[in-house]
């Protein structure tokens, strides 16, 4: 899975995921791509289950690109523990993403085939997302 190697502080504020994306709204490497529509985060497992779902489909074919990276930690008191105490334990790394983001992208392969993997992957993901292709 995903997680940076090393951080300048263990634990994140939330922050708050407003407007659209600028950077990483546009196709840079493939052809074919996955473009979230909504504002979430997306952790490093789900990330890493979408891409293996589309490694698999693909077989041997076609290039796959990720275009975000989990970050931002997010910690987790345990069950049952009273009020105060401090902010919970590092419990995983997730990415912020912005509506218009680019999550996936794919070259290599046909369209039809890059289509069923991307829509493969996004049963995965917990945003909404939609295919997109590579405007010339």
């Amino acid at each position: 899975m995903l997680q940076p190697s090393r951080t300048k502080y263990r634990k994140s504020q939330r922050g708050v995921i407003r407007w659209l994306a600028i950077r990483g709204s546009s196709i840079a490497f493939g052809d074919f791509a996955l473009k979230v529509t909504e504002s979430g985060y997306i952790t490093s497992r789900q990330i890493e289950s979408a891409r293996r779902t589309i490694v698999r489909y693909l077989k041997k074919g076609g290039r796959v690109w990720i275009r975000i990276f989990p970050d931002k930690s997010y910690t987790k008191k345990p069950l049952e523990v009273p009020m105060g105490g401090g902010k919970g334990g590092l419990e995983m790394y997730r990415a912020p993403v912005r509506p218009g983001r680019i999550i996936f992208e794919m070259s290599g392969i046909p369209e039809d085939q890059a289509q069923e993997a991307l829509k493969l992957a996004a049963y995965k993901l917990p945003l909404k997302t939609k295919y997109v292709t590579h405007e010339i």
